[in-house]
C-alpha cells in the first residue's frame, strides 16, 4: 500500500484539533510507517455503560475514520470488563453496577453506531475483559500503581 506523504497525513490528522501531543512522536511513527510500508495501529477504548454513544465519542470515532482513510489499522477496544463498574457521569450518586449481560447488550449497540462512521472491514474489535478478567487483585493493584507512576513522571502543561 502506498501511503500519502507525511505532510498530507498530518494535515488531515490535525484537522479539527487544537493540540496534537506529542506531535513529533506521531511524525516519527508516520515516517516509519511509510518507510516500512506498514500501517500504524490506532486504538481507542469505549466503556458501554449506556446503550448509546454520545457526541463526545463521535469526535474520536471521526478521527479514527481519518486514520482508516489514510490506510492505517483501527482497533476499537470495548470495555466490557471496565464498564461493569458503572457510569461515573452522575457525580452525586453511587455508580450503579452493570451485569456483563447488560454491558454486552450496550456493546452491540455501540458497534452498530461505530460502523455508521467507521469502515467495518478496516476495524478490529477487541474486548478488555479478554485480559482484565484474568488478573487477580494483586495484579490489578500493580497495574494501577504503575499507571500512577507514569502520570506522576509526566510534565503536565495547561
Amino acid at each position: 500500500m502506498a501511503f500519502a506523504p507525511i505532510n498530507k497525513q498530518m494535515d488531515i490528522i490535525k484537522r479539527g484539533t487544537i493540540d496534537l501531543l506529542p506531535e513529533d512522536e506521531l511524525v516519527k511513527k508516520l515516517e516509519l510507517s511509510i518507510k516500512n510500508n506498514k500501517p500504524l495501529i490506532i486504538k481507542q477504548g469505549f466503556d458501554p455503560t449506556a446503550p448509546d454513544i454520545h457526541l463526545g465519542h463521535t469526535v474520536g470515532i471521526r478521527k479514527l475514520r481519518q486514520f482508516q482513510e489514510l490506510g492505517h489499522q483501527v482497533v476499537v477496544i470495548i470495555g466490557d470488563y471496565t464498564a461493569m463498574v458503572g457510569d461515573p457521569s452522575e457525580k452525586n450518586s453511587t455508580r450503579p453496577r452493570l451485569t456483563h449481560e447488560e454491558v454486552m447488550i450496550n456493546a452491540q449497540t455501540y458497534k452498530e453506531q461505530f460502523f455508521k462512521i467507521l469502515d467495518p472491514v478496516k476495524t478490529k474489535i477487541r474486548y478488555n475483559g479478554n485480559w482484565f478478567s484474568k488478573l487477580n487483585f494483586s495484579q490489578i493493584m500493580e497495574l494501577a500503581a504503575s499507571l500512577l507512576e507514569d502520570v506522576n513522571d509526566q510534565e503536565i502543561v495547561a
